[in-house]
């Protein structure tokens, strides 16, 4: 299971990827790992919706169950990736390279709230415990 060190994770099992006061947010290798085979990804939030931190903004089903994706800072919605809904299964083959959506950030000390590799790393082998 991979966890890059560039990235900051929430307890929810969203990455966030920040780049200046922009962010490409997905679902981690672990979530993917829990959830199998991604077989429809849907989005609740459009392009220009601000989004709250913890409240969710799409939606992923496998062929084991569905889960909702949460925003793991506040922001407004700049992009969604509209390819995962024709080809969903990108996000297990590389869960960090399939972001989900793409957000302006409005708050940047959450993201340092956020775990770090390490941590979210402790976190999920804690879990598997």
């Amino acid at each position: 299971m991979k966890f890059p060190s560039e990235l900051r994770y929430s307890r929810n099992d969203e990455w966030i990827r920040v780049e200046g006061d922009s962010a490409s947010v997905g679902i981690t290798d672990y979530a993917q790992d829990q959830l199998s085979d991604i077989v429809y990804v849907d989005y609740s939030a459009a392009p220009g919706a601000s989004v709250k931190q913890g409240n969710g903004f799409g939606t992923v089903e496998s062929v084991k169950a569905a889960a909702d994706i949460y925003m793991p800072v506040d922001g407004e919605v700049v992009e969604v990736n509209k390819s995962l809904q024709t080809k969903p299964e990108g996000i297990n083959g590389d869960p960090y390279g399939s972001w989900l959506i793409k957000i302006k950030v409005s708050n940047a000390s959450q993201v340092d709230a956020l775990l770090d590799a390490a941590a979210y790393e402790k976190f999920c082998k804690e879990r598997q415990a």
